[in-house]
């Protein structure tokens, strides 16, 4: 076939081993590196919580190899004992089994597909969703990488849904709101779905309200902008934001964004799992007017990165902005809707099997212990906050919501956080909220 001798190649590799994965093989290295795993677990109070190291120990420190190299796996664990695991910051993560057959190379799209339809209404059944959010309604669920992309995927629909009504020439006068507060990832969103840089309203707020986003104070940027000429697009509120797990007043947010017309959106990547608890689902109240709704289950529901859950209550409004039919990708099951095809759902075309990390974490500790565990976070959290508040050097910033508490100490902050982190038993992190430099401490929090 035009010179090329295929079993020159076949007969010439590095190995004379041409099964890229023997069972027996695969056995002996799997066993290795379960004793790794729990050996490392056993451990794992000898490392420090924080990475230690400075940049470029690696290439200092990990022997030069390249791809033609072939080493043994106990060479490979070898050098992860003495180099990586020094270098990584540490949490124990209760749940790497479920990580293990979701990474493997599986082609079973139905399947794959089928299992996230069942995991994802039956996480909104534990979080006591509205009935518009499951399959069985006009909506549903998919679990994606991050937030950012997550928040990516539900603009790009709004403001689709935006152009088909003013026309393609108005989305220069689009704008996106949220709060002082939110993720970054939401003007990020906005830089790559085109909305004009000058049509982003991070609406501020203040200490005398926690830092939540005032429904007036949006009417009145929504109001101001439709002067102007603009077209309000959509909102980003949130249940539980990075800096200090602020909780937006979803029901009020909600009806100002109706008068309007706004896609409205939660972000409640960190908090959104303890609301599987009954006594904070009250957290959620108002979810019902809402669009979309995103929580990460690779924070704080004990499952490996990455895992994203979103639901949408219009699946027709996401497939329509995000769907493509190219000839190599038709067949009969997809283009007549008998089945759900996830790749319209998202960015990418390729997606790993994410929902069975996550079904794995949901059956093997059940709903009830996933609860126990989170309470237990958050009464950490309270006695870290007992401790705080007793202490007259310390300063409670915000309020405690859920297992966060922000705080502030009457010395050199950031020596004090350096010098925390530097000990290597705790890991905190620190935000700054009206021009105050405050510490971050969070209990059972993920990535």
């Amino acid at each position: 076939m035009n010179g090329l001798d295929f079993d020159y190649e076949l007969n010439h590799t590095s190995s004379n081993n041409t099964n890229p994965l023997d069972p027996e093989e695969f056995r002996r290295q799997g066993h290795m590196i379960v004793d790794f795993l729990a050996d490392y677990y056993v451990d794992i109070e000898k490392y420090p919580v924080l990475s230690q190291v400075e940049p470029g120990y690696l290439q200092q420190r990990l022997p030069k190899s390249t791809p033609h190299d072939l080493e043994p796996i106990e060479t490979i664990l070898q050098d992860m004992k003495d180099h990586i695991i020094p270098s990584i910051t540490h949490s124990q993560s209760p749940n790497f089994f479920a990580y293990f057959p979701s990474t493997s190379s599986i082609a079973g799209f139905l399947v794959a597909t089928e299992l996230e339809m069942i995991v994802m209404d039956g996480l909104g059944e534990i979080l006591n969703q509205p009935n518009s959010f499951p399959f069985s309604g006009n909506g549903g669920g998919v679990i994606q990488v991050t937030t950012c992309e997550v928040i990516l995927c539900t603009m790009v629909v709004a403001r689709d849904q935006m152009l088909r009504r003013d026309g393609r020439q108005n989305i220069e006068k689009m704008v996106v709101y949220g709060s002082d507060q939110t993720h970054s990832a939401l003007q990020k969103a906005a830089k790559i779905a085109r909305i004009h840089s000058k049509n982003f309203r991070a609406i501020k707020t203040t200490k005398s309200t926690s830092f939540t986003l005032s429904p007036d104070s949006l009417r009145s940027a929504i109001l101001a902008d439709m002067e102007a000429g603009l077209i309000p697009l959509y909102l980003c509120a949130n249940v539980g934001t990075t800096s200090m797990t602020v909780i937006d007043p979803l029901g009020p947010l909600c009806d100002v964004a109706k008068d309007y017309g706004l896609w409205v959106h939660i972000d409640a990547a960190y908090a959104g799992s303890a609301c599987i608890c009954p006594e904070f689902r009250h957290f959620m109240d108002g979810v019902e007017g809402v669009n979309s709704l995103s929580l990460n289950a690779h924070k704080w529901l004990f499952t490996p990165l990455d895992c994203c859950c979103l639901w949408v209550k219009d699946l027709s409004a996401l497939i329509k902005s995000l769907s493509t039919y190219p000839e190599f990708l038709r067949n009969k099951a997809s283009y007549s809707k008998q089945v759900v095809d996830y790749k319209e759902w998202q960015i990418t075309l390729s997606r790993r099997f994410r929902a069975l990390k996550l079904w794995f974490v949901l059956r093997s500790y059940g709903a009830a212990n996933l609860r126990n565990f989170m309470r237990s976070h958050v009464k950490v959290a309270k006695l870290f906050e007992g401790i705080v508040a007793m202490d007259k050097r310390f300063e409670i910033v915000v309020p405690r919501n859920f297992a966060m508490i922000c705080f502030r100490i009457n010395l050199p902050s950031t020596m004090v956080l350096e010098s925390i982190n530097a000990s290597g038993r705790v890991y905190m992190t620190h935000t700054v909220l009206e021009d105050v430099y405050v510490l971050q401490f969070a209990v059972g929090v993920g990535v």
